[in-house]
């Protein structure tokens, strides 16, 4: 998104305007209209749903409240299927799944809030979100105006970022990820890393670093040196806070770059995306590989960059070939279309709760996902 986008609207007689900030990568609205206080939650919902932007300018508490009463009305239990209608398939409901939530987020992301510069919010009873802020945004000397929906999702991640996340592979040490990183929070592929036989200890590639957590609990598993790399500034930026706050930073290198570095290593490890699917905004890039670029990638450049009697590791779930948008050959024959050969293979299940909430849309295919640790070496 261009961050000179700017958006209009008429207020008190008059045309005003202000840029549009989006993280998430959302369309400035086309029609802004202004709201506050006595704006009723069913009023606020409609505008939304026909695509009318809402300006706030009343209390900033208020404002959330309003917020949450718009969630529920998306959130009502949806009319039951008609009788005689076939239940749809693992697909059609993963896609069905996407799209609803594509359009939550959209209906919400129609409550605005107005800034002054240095990111301060000049509405009643608004909170200091100035380093919040600042940390996905960078410093900010002009006003703007963005959705409260991605306000709060900032607030959510400075809070992450100051409070940490704990991993049991480091001892119960805390990795804080940054605004637009992933996040361990799923931590059971990060055991498999911790628990997988070393093929060596001297070198290590950590394809797709992230927040480092890979890199760190190799480094605590005793390799000596890891390059860990990855194409985001701003994973590279996380991964150097928390490789240094571990201290393990004398250990690991830090290298901006698409997969590979340079040179050959005894180990190399990667956690691509884990569902084939086009992410639909900048922030799901590390939740979706679209048409399974970093997983072929990975794969077809392991054996070059292998030494020899090396292994790849390659963390993977299997909740693709569970929704139907990968089988295990298509992952198969990736692997030897790429000259090599399964050594060995870790599992584990999933410990979050949607995985045991029969609530959940996709309930079936996340109650059957393993998580696996792939160990490739170059074909004979």
């Amino acid at each position: 998104m261009d961050e000179r986008t700017v958006i209009g609207w008429r207020e008190d007689g008059r045309d005003r305007s202000a840029r549009w900030r989006s993280e998430s990568g959302a369309a400035p609205p086309r029609r802004v209209v202004i709201a506050d206080d006595t704006t009723r939650a069913d009023e606020a919902y409609r505008l939304a749903c026909e695509g009318t932007a809402l300006l706030w300018r009343g209390d900033f508490q208020n404002a959330r409240q309003l917020l949450a009463a718009m969630a529920r009305r998306i959130d009502r239990t949806p009319r039951k299927r008609k009788k005689g209608k076939p239940e749809p398939s693992q697909v059609q409901a993963f896609h069905l799944y996407r799209q609803a939530r594509a359009q939550r987020a959209r209906t919400l992301g129609m409550l605005l809030i107005p800034f002054e510069p240095g990111h301060t919010i000049p509405l009643r009873r608004a909170p200091d979100v100035a380093q919040a802020c600042t940390e996905a945004y960078g410093p900010d000397d002009e006003p703007y105006v963005t959705s409260l929906r991605e306000l709060l999702g900032l607030i959510g991640a400075h809070e992450w970022r100051e409070k940490g996340v704990p991993i049991p592979a480091l001892g119960g040490d805390r990795i804080h990820p940054h605004y637009g990183v992933f996040s361990p929070v799923r931590g059971e592929y990060v055991d498999l890393v911790a628990q997988a036989p070393l093929p060596a200890t001297t070198v290590a590639f950590d394809i797709g670093t992230g927040t480092g957590v890979l890199a760190a609990v190799l480094a605590r598993r005793g390799v000596q040196r890891i390059v860990a790399t990855d194409q985001d500034p701003r994973a590279l930026a996380c991964a150097q806070e928390n490789i240094e706050r571990l201290d393990v930073a004398k250990q690991v290198e830090l290298v901006e770059a698409d997969l590979f570095p340079e040179g050959r290593a005894p180990l190399i490890v990667c956690n691509p995306p884990w569902v084939p699917g086009k992410p639909t905004t900048p922030l799901e890039h590390a939740v979706y590989d679209q048409d399974g670029r970093m997983l072929r990638g990975f794969l077809a450049g392991l054996a070059d960059h292998l030494e020899p009697g090396g292994e790849g590791w390659l963390i993977l779930s299997d909740l693709a070939e569970h929704l139907g948008l990968r089988t295990r050959d298509d992952l198969t024959d990736l692997v030897g279309a790429a000259g090599l050969a399964v050594a060995g293979r870790l599992d584990t299940r999933p410990a979050h709760p949607r995985a045991a909430d029969p609530d959940d849309p996709l309930h079936a295919a996340r109650s059957a996902e393993t998580t696996s640790l792939w160990r490739l070496t170059p074909a004979r």
